[in-house]
């Protein structure tokens, strides 16, 4: 399971299931907009599953059978202008949260929360960040350890 956003192209529970799976195995996903939310990623994420002869299962929408060796063309279509909606999605979020962040500034308000400094930096930072440095934990699941917020892969 992983929670990152599927906005992101480097996930670290996505790249170890990437690893270890093996021919025949299945994918779940809940929609595609959770696997990713780039078209181009989607592609290279389909190429993968045919390379793999594995499943991807969307729950509620399509299974992607490639366990003889390709998907049907209907199902890789489908599923392709899927990503093109989530991509779209994404795109449209961005450009609302932009804009509202703009207006929040021009209205003088203070965009973000607080900043972080060596005073204010909790304990259990200290005891997690040597996990993160080994790549055991990605910042995300730092943040969640520490009781802390990111924001853009940055913790604040």
């Amino acid at each position: 399971m992983e929670y990152g956003s599927g906005m992101k192209i480097d996930r670290v529970q996505f790249n170890r299931l990437l690893d270890v799976i093996l021919q025949g195995d299945t994918i779940i996903t809940t929609e595609v907009s959770r696997l990713t939310r780039s078209t181009k990623q989607l592609c290279d994420i389909l190429e993968f599953v045919q390379n793999k002869q594995i499943k991807l299962d969307i729950k509620n929408s399509i299974t992607i059978d490639c366990t003889k060796g390709e998907a049907d063309p209907m199902s890789k279509v489908f599923i392709q202008m899927a990503g093109v909606f989530a991509e779209l999605e994404r795109n449209i979020i961005s450009e609302r949260v932009k804009s509202g962040m703009a207006n929040a500034k021009a209205k003088g308000k203070v965009v973000g929360g607080p900043k972080t400094s060596a005073d204010n930096i909790p304990d259990k930072f200290y005891k997690y960040y040597a996990r993160y440095k080994n790549k055991e934990n990605n910042v995300t699941e730092l943040a969640k350890l520490c009781e802390i917020k990111i924001y853009r892969d940055k913790i604040i």
